[in-house]
C-alpha cells in the first residue's frame, strides 16, 4: 500500500468550506460604504443648501432647500445670469447665494434701475431686465461703472431692495465659488429647476 502524505494545515484550511460572514458585519460594512459614498457625493458632486433669507425673492424664498452642483465649474466657466453659491468674502464660513451678473474683465453698472454689463443689458438674461436694481453701496452707485477683476465675479440678489451683495462688499474671488444652484427640491410644492 503506497504511503499517502497527510495534507498540510494550510491546504486543509483552503479545502474547508468558508464560514458565512456575520449578518452584523455585513450590515456594518454596507452602512460604512453608504456613508462614505454620501460624503463623497456631498463633498465633490452635489450638496443641499437651505435658503436663510429673502435676498433672492421671488426666485427663492426663505426655507427653500436647493441642490447645488459642485463639479460643473471644474469643466466650464460660470455664465452670467446663473444662480451661484459661494463663501461670503468677509466671512468664508458662511455660504451665500446670488445671481452672477458679471465675470472678470467685464464692467458693470446700475443705471436707472437696470443692470448694464459692458454698457449693454446682459444678453439672454431676462431676470436683469425684469427686476429693478437699486443704486446702493460703494459698488453700485448711479453712473459709476466698476470693472470686475480677473478671476472674480460681481453678484446681485434678485430682491435688490433687501440683498447684501456685490453692490456693498465688492467681488467674489473664484476660489470662494462652491457651485451652481440647480433646483429647489423642498418643499415639494415649490420643486423646479432653477434658471
Amino acid at each position: 500500500m503506497p504511503f499517502r502524505r497527510r495534507p498540510s494545515r494550510a491546504s486543509r484550511a483552503a479545502l474547508a468550506p468558508a464560514k458565512p460572514a456575520s449578518p452584523w458585519r455585513e450590515n456594518i460594512e454596507s452602512l460604512l460604504w453608504a456613508v462614505a459614498l454620501a460624503l463623497f457625493i456631498r463633498t465633490f458632486i452635489m450638496a443641499p443648501f437651505k435658503i436663510p433669507s429673502g435676498s433672492m425673492r421671488p426666485t427663492l424664498i426663505e426655507g427653500d432647500r436647493i441642490l447645488v452642483n459642485k463639479f460643473l465649474y471644474h469643466f466650464r466657466a460660470p455664465r452670467g445670469g446663473e444662480i451661484i453659491v459661494f463663501r461670503y468674502p468677509d466671512d468664508p464660513k458662511r455660504p451665500f447665494i446670488k445671481r452672477l451678473a458679471a465675470v472678470g474683465g467685464d464692467t458693470v453698472e446700475i443705471r436707472s434701475g437696470r443692470v448694464l454689463v459692458n454698457g449693454q443689458p446682459p444678453n439672454g438674461q431676462g431676470i436683469f431686465s425684469a427686476n429693478f436694481y437699486y443704486n446702493q453701496g460703494a459698488y453700485g452707485q448711479e453712473q459709476q461703472a466698476v470693472r470686475v477683476p480677473e478671476g472674480s465675479f460681481y453678484v446681485l440678489g434678485d430682491n435688490s431692495s433687501s440683498s447684501h451683495d456685490s453692490r456693498f462688499w465688492g467681488f467674489v474671488p473664484r476660489q470662494l465659488l462652491i457651485g451652481r444652484a440647480m433646483c429647489i427640491f423642498w418643499p415639494v410644492t415649490r420643486w423646479r429647476v432653477l434658471r
